[in-house]
């Protein structure tokens, strides 16, 4: 531990705010301040203890996604008592998706406290909450089950977890409008193709077709959220018979 504990301090040198910018956003002072700094150590640094394990916020970002699930799933079983598996399973993916974890890690500006050789404009949106996670994880090794939630409760269930809002959010428009033409028993298809156009960002365009009849398009800098982006104009147009389903 004591390697582990001489190179991220090398590494965080430049950065002599670090512990107060972390007790900042914990609302407490850490113990063992290594966790954190692990938390923000991108793979990019290549950094490795004596055991050539490698150092970064990856394992971390594991645990968190752990912590985080295990504390949201046990607010949501205290708070509605009549919801069954699938229900809460469903919720707690609402709560924990991708995009609301990006959210709160920019929310926190955490890519500010990031140690890589990667410039931070060349990061995917994903790794906002990356670092969320690994935050998360760190807290627990630190202090344990109870900081945990307790963090957990004030950065994100308090603030957002409103159960009746929450049933009527949409995770991804493309998952819901696949299940609604599986059970309506309507056949579906993406046509997706390059369509870099005029940009010098490579870009994708998708025609979203149901039962043969294009029902929407979409363009984006990737196949997956020009998918998703077509999926969302395709259920507003069908919004009255999809949302029942919500």
């Amino acid at each position: 531990m004591k390697n582990i504990r001489n190179i991220l301090n090398s590494r965080f040198k430049r950065n002599g705010n670090f512990f107060m910018q972390i007790t900042k956003i914990l609302g407490f002072k850490p113990k063992r301040i290594e966790y954190f700094k692990t938390a923000f150590t991108h793979r990019s640094m290549n950094i490795k203890d004596s055991g050539g394990n490698a150092i970064n916020y990856e394992r971390l970002e594991f645990l968190g996604d752990a912590m985080l699930s295990a504390v949201i799933a046990s607010h949501l079983y205290q708070e509605v008592p009549s919801g069954d598996e699938g229900y809460l399973t469903k919720m707690r993916s609402k709560v924990v998706s991708r995009e609301h974890l990006n959210e709160l890690g920019k929310e926190l500006n955490l890519i500010n406290l990031v140690q890589s050789k990667i410039p931070a404009g060349q990061f995917g949106d994903n790794i906002h909450g990356n670092l969320f996670e690994a935050l998360v994880g760190a807290i627990f090794l630190d202090r344990g089950y109870k900081y945990c939630e307790k963090f957990i409760f004030k950065r994100v269930i308090i603030p957002y977890v409103d159960i009746e809002k929450l049933e009527g959010k949409v995770i991804s428009y493309k998952s819901l409008l696949i299940e609604w033409c599986q059970k309506e028993k309507k056949t579906f298809g993406y046509n997706v193709y390059e369509d870099t156009g005029n940009d010098d960002v490579r870009h994708f365009s998708v025609k979203l077709s149901i039962d043969e009849k294009i029902v929407a398009k979409a363009r984006a800098t990737s196949k997956k959220k020009a998918e998703e982006k077509a999926s969302k104009r395709a259920f507003f147009a069908f919004q009255n018979k999809i949302s029942k389903m919500i």
